[in-house]
């Protein structure tokens, strides 16, 4: 993490401004805690990684493996400690995610060549260039590094601490990464220039992150794409779109849809799963403007 994104990031409890406690740095934060002094809630930072999440307990309670890697990461005696009680506080622990986000994070490595990221570049480079970017569910950072490249400050949101880890690598100085829920308020009342969420839908209630990202933008684009692929069993969000239905609930919301992403569009998306088994995706792209 860097220092300056201080500046932006908000008590995902209370909305309230951080306090930053340097454990170790170099250009960077690589262990430390961000405080809210209102609330008294902690947040860790791990290998350049702050985990905003409501409560640290509950993110390593459904990631037991992720949390005994965490706690092997770290040298600070301080911060292991806060890892070692929040581990002790876990009354049930859910299904472990370690291994799947960890799965899709070499998923996505394998195949950055996809023709789908080239076509979301391809329009993002159509647009003016931003202060202020945010991507939902980046992942390992494929097009949060492409857009620092032309914009003035991005952000990186994702629940995978496994993906944040690869993005951390190739990072740029105006670029930045935050384990978040995508609903809980890191950024507080932050107004965005440009804010992406591709191919998410799934993951959390289409129009509530709709309706969330909506509060962020009051000037500027959205872009968001997805394949509409929503079964996911028991984690099938309860209300989920279509290619129609997404259109109007952004319309409902004050975004107009641009000409060329008014009819739906099939943009191919190649998720290589292994040397035998690759998952092919038609996806999706609409950018809305207010």
């Amino acid at each position: 993490m860097f220092e300056s994104s201080l500046e932006f990031l908000r008590c995902v409890r209370c909305c309230s401004k951080l306090e930053l406690n340097v454990l170790k740095s170099d250009k960077e934060i690589l262990e430390g805690i961000l405080e809210c002094k209102k609330c008294n809630s902690k947040f860790p930072i791990v290998e350049k990684i702050p985990i905003l999440w409501d409560n640290f307990s509950n993110y390593l309670s459904s990631r037991r493996k992720l949390g005994g890697q965490i706690y092997q990461l770290i040298e600070n005696h301080t911060l292991k400690q806060f890892c070692k009680t929040s581990l002790s506080q876990i009354h049930q622990f859910e299904d472990d995610r370690t291994q799947l986000e960890e799965r899709w994070s070499k998923i996505y490595q394998t195949s950055k060549s996809s023709i789908f990221y080239s076509q979301i570049k391809k329009n993002i480079d159509l647009t003016k260039k931003s202060n202020l970017v945010l991507e939902y569910g980046c992942s390992i950072g494929i097009m949060t590094s492409s857009l620092a490249e032309s914009n003035r400050i991005v952000f990186g949101i994702d629940r995978s601490f496994a993906a944040l880890r690869v993005a951390k690598k190739f990072c740029k100085n105006n670029l930045d990464y935050v384990v978040a829920d995508f609903l809980s308020p890191v950024f507080g009342k932050l107004q965005f220039d440009l804010v992406l969420a591709l191919n998410v839908l799934e993951l959390v209630e289409p129009l509530k992150l709709l309706t969330h990202i909506s509060k962020q933008i009051s000037t500027g684009r959205f872009i968001i794409s997805d394949p509409y692929d929503f079964e996911r069993g028991m984690n099938s969000v309860k209300n989920p779109l279509d290619e129609k239905s997404l259109r109007m609930n952004l319309k409902k919301l004050g975004f107009k849809i641009t000409s060329n992403t008014k009819s739906p569009s099939h943009i191919t998306w190649n998720l290589k799963l292994n040397s035998r088994a690759t998952l092919n995706y038609d996806v999706d792209l609409i950018i809305g403007e207010k």
